[in-house]
């Protein structure tokens, strides 16, 4: 699915980038340019960041069982 009209870039792209490392909108934009131009997909980018966090193990998770 396309998020970012302006430059072009999918979710399955935004994914790669976050599972990359970009930990916010403006690190996201520096890699592929995605919410640098209109900004009408940064709330879709801040969306996807938060759920790729969502679905991180918990540090230490293992000793809480």
């Amino acid at each position: 699915m396309l998020v970012c009209s302006c430059f072009a870039v999918s979710d399955r792209t935004l994914r790669k980038v976050i599972e990359s490392g970009a930990h916010d909108a403006d690190e996201v934009g520096e890699r592929c340019d995605a919410g640098t131009g209109c900004g009408g997909c940064r709330e879709e980018i801040a969306d996807l960041l938060s759920r790729h966090l969502r679905e991180m193990p918990v540090a230490g998770a293992a000793w809480a069982a």
